[in-house]
């Protein structure tokens, strides 16, 4: 397996070769274990919760029960993103930007091994985002 050095101190002809594709492919399946086991524990706890009759205790187990559930819908979408990123890895596009077909570039991909977008196109599509927010 290869190391984070080791794959930064590959040319830039051998983007995205196998080594490098081994690499992310771990590194997402490790994630996504992590993550499902993190929301396997948050099911199992949810589900341990037992009723109080003291008004107080049950509002402060309804919003621990509140932020567990927005914790778990955070999750469910990481983890349909790291699927995807799985998917790209077995079709050919992982590494590649989604907008411009361009070199994502190893060191963006290890710091968000999920991401779809150069930082070019990223930066244009937030900029497009608080355009229209505002």
């Amino acid at each position: 397996m290869v190391t984070h050095v080791q794959l930064l101190a590959m040319p830039a002809d051998a983007y995205m070769n196998e080594a490098q594709l081994a690499f992310f492919r771990q590194l997402l399946q490790a994630q996504l274990q992590t993550l499902q086991d993190n929301m396997r524990q948050t099911s199992e706890h949810l589900s341990d919760q037992q009723e109080t009759p003291d008004p107080a205790d049950r509002a402060t187990q309804e919003e621990t029960h509140s932020l567990e559930l927005r914790t778990r819908d955070r999750e469910r979408k990481h983890l349909k993103t790291i699927q995807s990123a799985l998917r790209r890895i077995q079709d050919g596009s992982y590494g590649y930007c989604e907008d411009t077909g361009e070199p994502i570039g190893l060191a963006r991909l290890l710091a968000r091994p999920t991401t779809k977008l150069c930082l070019e196109a990223q930066e244009r599509h937030e900029r497009r985002e608080r355009q229209f927010n505002h």
